[in-house]
């Protein structure tokens, strides 16, 4: 007798309701995770604006990752490229179980986030987690194409793969993903 376990769906939770959120939601709902999209802005967190994302709240950073509790299934992406959110929000991840933690930003804002979350009290090792900018180098400019880029990384990170060409791996394609 032979029997397949699965569990629930991966998770995508996406802090910052922008043009990205509702592509990387259609993206991730595309291949069957469900998407939770959180952001304090009422005007922003609709249904109009993001109406791919499974679960869509007004909540403060705080408070959107005490409601979706992040574990080792949920993957979390920072879109706002606003401290008062970003920031708290991180803070809160990085002490967390989710497997993958990305923001938006170029790189001297990542390293200027990487400050502020040191003055925060986040512990320099915990820096290895946070996936910033988020994405892999595939010359993304839209908000789609960067959705792509985001969701790709993630997808490489949950099967402990380095996002690299086909053509150049060696190994198995298809990689074995625990649940």
């Amino acid at each position: 007798m032979f029997a397949d376990v699965f569990g629930p769906p991966p998770r995508l939770f996406v802090y910052g309701a922008v043009d990205t959120a509702e592509a990387l939601a259609a993206a991730a709902r595309s291949i069957g995770w469900r998407t939770i999209v959180a952001d304090a802005r009422a005007r922003f967190a609709t249904r109009d604006r993001v109406p791919s994302a499974d679960e869509l709240l007004v909540a403060w950073p705080e408070e959107a990752l005490a409601h979706v509790r992040p574990d080792h299934a949920t993957a979390i992406v920072v879109l706002t490229h606003d401290d008062k959110f970003d920031l708290p929000l991180l803070v809160g991840a990085l002490a967390g179980d989710a497997y993958y933690i990305g923001a938006l930003g170029s790189r001297r804002n990542q390293e200027r986030r990487r400050e502020r979350l040191l003055d925060a009290g986040v512990d320099e090792s915990a820096f290895e987690r946070l996936s910033g900018p988020a994405g892999l180098d595939i010359g993304a400019h839209s908000p789609s194409e960067t959705a792509v880029s985001i969701l790709a990384e993630i997808m490489a990170v949950r099967a402990g793969r380095d996002g690299g060409s086909l053509k150049r791996s060696h190994g198995r394609i298809h990689a074995e993903v625990a649940s």
